[in-house]
């Protein structure tokens, strides 16, 4: 069948249209985004502003004539951290509905986690043993690990790279504010950390998004055009080494990077903090890049319950 899935992340929003049936990978067939960065659109209380309602509704507007121009059977929609986390989440949401006719389920943090681990585990398959999954969005880190298709573990931090941006790097932060978002971080991920290192050393550590790609190609790593079955790592030591770079660079210098938007130059020093202490602290040299995340978990889970229905 023909799915359009539609992401409102922190970031961007973005309508996938795959075809997809049980028993193989989801084929992507088209893709339509456009930057909402809902995760800066935030008032001082903590609420969606006009702006970012009205960027969301038009984009949902839009996003379902393409889903019906491409042939869609059915759309999955769902949100993620920037409207999970926001005071006015339910009202922004029926507004939402009202305009577009499109109902938008918000995703808790430990269920963006658990799909996230779902799609990563499909990607490596069962050779990878006992998985730790990695992904830095706009709004929050999930965390999640185990041995089989539901991790064992799974939990999301207040640690986005869109969301440490507005809170630390509105103007150029000091060494002393560095150091404690620096600080900040590691006292996050180290809290429950335990929840992870109990299972045993991974046998395999992965990492998605768009933040953990940018900063293994700025590492070395190959270019997206060189299609999605390259293996691609983020080293420790290599992004250890870019950190001061990164800091010492201007936005313009950081847009000429390779990998990296311009409009997300501001938030490529907070997601290595992030990144960095991730593998610091759960004693990890490298992370595997997986293209596959939340998005193909959703996808995935989808027609596992149809398959199942169908049985």
């Amino acid at each position: 069948m023909r799915l359009g899935v539609l992401d409102i992340g922190s970031n961007t929003g973005h309508l996938l249209v795959v075809d997809a049936h049980g028993g193989s990978a989801p084929l992507p067939a088209f893709s339509h985004k456009r930057p909402l960065r809902l995760a800066e659109h935030l008032d001082e209380t903590g609420a969606v502003r006009d702006s970012g309602i009205d960027a969301l509704i038009d984009f949902t507007a839009e996003a379902l004539v393409v889903a019906d121009d491409k042939g869609c059977e059915e759309m999955l929609s769902f949100a993620t951290s920037a409207v999970r986390d926001a005071v006015n989440s339910d009202a922004v949401l029926d507004l939402v509905r009202e305009r577009t006719d499109v109902d938008i389920e918000v995703l808790s943090g430990e269920d963006e986690a658990r799909l996230t681990f779902l799609a990563v585990r499909r990607w490596f398959g069962w050779s990878a043993g006992r998985l730790a999954v990695f992904d830095i969005g706009g709004g929050s880190l999930e965390i999640a690990g185990g041995v089989d298709e539901r991790p064992d573990v799974a939990w999301s931090l207040p640690l986005g790279a869109a969301r440490l941006a507005r809170e630390f790097f509105a103007n150029e932060p000091t060494d002393d504010e560095l150091r404690s978002l620096r600080k900040r971080i590691r006292q996050e991920i180290a809290k429950d950390a335990g929840n992870l290192l109990r299972g045993g050393t991974p046998h395999r550590a992965a990492a998605t998004s768009k933040t953990f790609r940018s900063l293994a190609r700025i590492c070395g790593a190959a270019p997206s055009d060189e299609g999605p079955l390259v293996p691609r790592t983020l080293p420790l030591e290599a992004l250890t080494e870019w950190i001061p770079k990164l800091i010492a660079m201007s936005p313009e210098a950081l847009a000429d990077l390779p990998g990296v938007s311009p409009s997300r130059t501001h938030q490529i020093i907070p997601g290595a903090l992030v990144a960095e202490a991730c593998m610091d602290i759960f004693d990890l040299e490298e992370l595997e890049i997986c293209p596959w995340a939340l998005r193909e978990g959703v996808i995935l889970e989808r027609i596992d319950k149809l398959s199942v229905r169908d049985e």
